[in-house]
């Protein structure tokens, strides 16, 4: 039996029997249902306020197929095991979140029918026999049957309506004509200077291109400087009964390995069970994690939906298909390896209680769970403390958007389904998405509650990942310079530069950082790089150690405050000390993105997950199929 952290029901029992059936419970006695089974459903659905049906199943305590068969008996109706076809007039994502469709031509019955919430309340109350022509059956099986008819429909609207209804949003027409040309232009002069002119002349121009970098490691500093909440910072605790209804969303490919860590995970969460609408989000033709799913016991709360087949097949199309069968007033979005903090919704309603009305979107702290694995590991895991414990909570105090993460991104619901979802042909959707709600007005905030991560462990994996990172840096950054001056009305120049530092500059500071610091360094071993008798040569040579010296204390003095904050030892301050030679790796990706970019624009580079050798919280055979 699953019923979450606040679902107790051998607790329950204390008091349960004192309590009547509420209606939509009374309705199923006699019907294969055990009565003290629909008491204690009864004592949930008091304590969180929810209908009895959704304490019944969300908790656990009774299948959802034995709760519809019952009330369909209860009341005179058929009940379909096996949904059959529906007619084309079927509409999604209505007939789902309905729980109402047509049937196509039958001799017995015209609808289908399976009310959830209010909805079965208001059925449980009328006479047996009553709709006629209805028939009932599960959620899970009119969603499926829904799919089964409109499952091209659903596959196009997944990929298509952001670029259709907002092309300037979405890299789906890709670099324009004007934009190719400029970035030539750019490209040829570049190369003029470093080859054709003389040492003075060649040093300035450089120092113009690094000064948007020095801006971006201004940032950086200046964030290490700031007083933020330490990881894990209390938050009120809100009853049962005031917490909304949460939508979790969780994209998953061949991630049969970690199945049993993530369903342990969402088991573990702080919330009404009742109120908790998790989605597991499988392609179809994923025979190996459908097939390792049905081999689980899932939660009562947890429904597995499978993506229709479509190009292209993206994290964010598959989170699309899920923002339109979202019934919670707020969605996270969890990836396979996550193992997020118990309370961590809690806190996250908490805190889009107390934030201001422009607050859409909360980003959670990512923590490496395998630091120990390797090298690489080790600095994957200072390079995200970095980000998450030091950077990313100082943005908004400077007014400046925060680049989401690709997981425990908390949103309002309605904000994210204004805005389009996300966009299918970005392979970065985080940060694209993040660009779209600072562009629409929204603000990002931090949430100080940690979700422990998965990195990747060999240079081979780590580098696709990061390849495709960058690329979808340098996807986010073509479209939304399509139209500047429209931006920069909607910005304003402050975080207008600052988005353009924080997503174009995290590729562009990569990409030239090899031939930056090659060039300084053969013009220290020359001689060179001294001040000459000009005050042009003075003020070049003054320029380029600021930048040298602040672009050095950028990349590591994030990661040295991370692992004072998270307590992590002496064991992890050479990692950090050595940040710049690591950025020689992501400096690696950046080239291998713009190349994948030119290429293969939509191609996933998938990451592998479940193959961690340490962890913080689990043993390794937690990880094992």
């Amino acid at each position: 039996m699953t019923t979450g952290a606040s679902g107790d029901p051998d607790g329950a029992d204390r008091g349960a029997r004192a309590a009547p059936l509420p209606p939509e419970l009374a309705v199923l006695v006699g019907h294969g249902l055990d009565r003290t089974v629909l008491l204690r459903a009864a004592e949930l659905s008091r304590r969180w306020q929810v209908s009895g049906d959704e304490a019944l199943i969300a908790s656990g305590l009774a299948p959802a197929e034995a709760v519809y068969r019952a009330l369909a008996e209860a009341k005179g109706l058929p009940f379909l095991s096996a949904v059959p076809p529906l007619h084309p007039l079927a509409r999604f994502p209505e007939a789902v979140l309905g729980g109402i469709a047509p049937l196509a031509a039958t001799d017995r019955w015209s609808f289908v029918y399976a009310p959830r919430g209010p909805a079965f309340v208001r059925f449980a109350g009328l006479p047996p026999g009553r709709p006629p022509g209805f028939a009932l059956c599960t959620p899970d099986g009119l969603r499926l049957a829904t799919f089964a008819a409109r499952g091209e429909h659903i596959a196009r609207q997944a990929a298509e309506s952001l670029p259709r209804e907002r092309p300037d949003d979405s890299f789906y027409d890709g670099i324009t004509l004007g934009q190719l040309a400029w970035t030539a232009v750019g490209a040829l002069l570049l190369a003029f200077v470093a080859v054709g002119v003389g040492g003075s002349v060649r040093h300035g121009a450089m120092l113009l291109v690094g000064l948007p970098f020095l801006g971006l490691a201004t940032i950086k500093v200046a964030a290490a400087l700031e007083r933020v909440a330490p990881p894990g910072a209390a938050s009120p605790r809100l009853p049962d009964a005031d917490l909304p209804v949460y939508t979790v969303l969780v994209p998953l490919f061949r991630e049969s390995r970690v199945l049993r860590k993530l369903v342990a995970a969402l088991s573990a969460l702080d919330y009404p069970a009742a109120k908790l609408d998790a989605k597991l989000l499988i392609e179809e033709g994923d025979g190996e994690t459908a097939a390792a799913l049905a081999r689980l016991p899932l939660p009562g709360f947890v429904e597995v939906v499978t993506v229709p087949p479509g190009q292209p097949r993206t994290k964010p199309r598959a989170l699309n298909v899920g923002l339109a069968l979202a019934r919670g007033h707020y969605l996270v979005v969890y990836d396979a390896e996550d193992v997020p903090e118990p309370g961590q919704l809690r806190d996250a309603v908490a805190a889009f209680a107390r934030a201001a009305p422009d607050v859409a979107c909360l980003q959670a702290r990512l923590v490496i769970d395998n630091a120990d694995d390797n090298h690489l590991t080790r600095f994957f895991a200072v390079e995200y403390g970095g980000l998450f414990d030091v950077v990313n909570p100082a943005l908004p105090r400077f007014d400046l958007p925060m680049p989401l993460g690709g997981t425990s991104n908390h949103l309002r619901t309605e904000v994210v389904r204004a805005l389009g979802g996300w966009d299918p042909w970005n392979v970065t959707e985080d940060a694209d998405l993040a660009v779209r709600l600072s562009m629409a007005g929204h603000r990002i905030e931090d949430l100080p509650s940690s979700t422990l991560e998965e990195a990747p462990a060999t240079l081979r994996a780590w580098l696709a990942q990061r390849t495709r990172w960058m690329k979808g840096f340098a996807q986010t950054t073509i479209t939304h310079s399509r139209r500047p001056i429209r931006n920069l009305g909607r910005l304003g120049p402050v975080r207008l530069f600052g988005i353009a530092g924080l997503v174009f500059g995290a590729v562009a500071s990569a990409v030239v950082y090899p031939a930056f610091t090659a060039i300084l360094v053969l013009d220290v071993l020359r001689g060179d790089l001294l001040p000459g008798e000009g005050i042009v040569d003075h003020v070049t040579t003054g320029l380029a150690a600021t930048l040298v010296l602040a672009g050095t204390l950028a990349m590591i003095l994030p990661g040295l405050l991370a692992i004072g904050r998270r307590r992590w030892g002496l064991r992890l301050v050479p990692y950090a000390l050595l940040m710049p030679a690591y950025y020689l790796l992501v400096s690696l990706a950046a080239w291998r993105s713009l190349w994948e970019l030119a290429l293969a624009p939509d191609r996933w580079n998938k990451t592998e997950h479940g193959l961690a050798r340490t962890s913080l919280v689990l043993p390794p055979a937690a990880n094992a199929p």
